[in-house]
């Protein structure tokens, strides 16, 4: 396995081990404690400039599906977990964790003490990390870090919204193949909703179309 270093911007360094994409990322490094979802974590827009760190012992043991995202795209900036699961086990999956962060460009970093981040970011704050698989020298990314804009007086906005205004017309998936996927609302339906994007999940606009609405 190729050797991964993460530097955050007061200078700690954690080694692990690469996952996803080969390459280099910088972020904001935030800890999300759910056990499950996330693959709607990181299709989620409100985490774009972010490097996501699951607290979770293992991660991606079911996988991916793509009726599961939550935008058209893959937000976080990076992901960092403490076991990425070698093997998933779900009939819906199309692919595994490592495969889709790889497809999506995504550079991730597993194998580290993860608890002990947690903490230090705890402790300390949220603050810009770098993640690399190619520059292991922990001066070399420190430097990086402090010198990484942060997300202060970022417009991620415009970075994370529409170009163009659309009608949304699909409900909830249904989990059986044969099952019938919710009806699209009539244009007659009793609720009009216009929705403002500014990086809005699917799942609210299914959960519109469910309850009838013309979104």
């Amino acid at each position: 396995m190729k050797r991964a270093l993460l530097t955050l911007a007061d200078g700690t360094v954690f080694s692990g081990l690469a996952l996803g994409y080969e390459g280099e990322t910088v972020g904001e490094v935030v800890f999300n404690t759910a056990m499950t979802g996330y693959q709607e974590i990181l299709t989620d827009p409100s985490y774009k400039g972010q490097i996501v760190l699951m607290t979770a012992t293992q991660i991606g043991n079911y996988g991916v599906t793509p009726q599961d995202a939550e935008s058209r795209q893959v937000w976080a900036e990076g992901f960092i977990v403490r076991e990425a699961a070698s093997r998933m086990s779900n009939w819906r999956a199309s692919q595994t964790l490592s495969d889709y962060l790889t497809e999506h460009h995504i550079v991730g970093i597993h194998g580290l003490d993860t608890r002990a981040l947690t903490a230090h970011l705890r402790d300390h704050g949220s603050q810009v990390g770098v993640i690399s698989h190619v520059d292991l020298n922990g001066d070399s990314l420190h430097q990086k870090a402090r010198s990484a804009p942060t997300l202060v007086g970022r417009d991620l906005v415009k970075e994370v919204t529409c170009q163009n205004a659309y009608e949304w017309n699909d409900g909830t998936p249904p989990l059986l193949p044969s099952a019938t996927l919710r009806s699209t609302p009539h244009p007659s339906s009793t609720f009009r909703v216009v929705v403002m994007d500014f990086g809005v999940k699917h799942n609210i606009l299914r959960s519109l179309v469910d309850l009838g609405c013309r979104v």
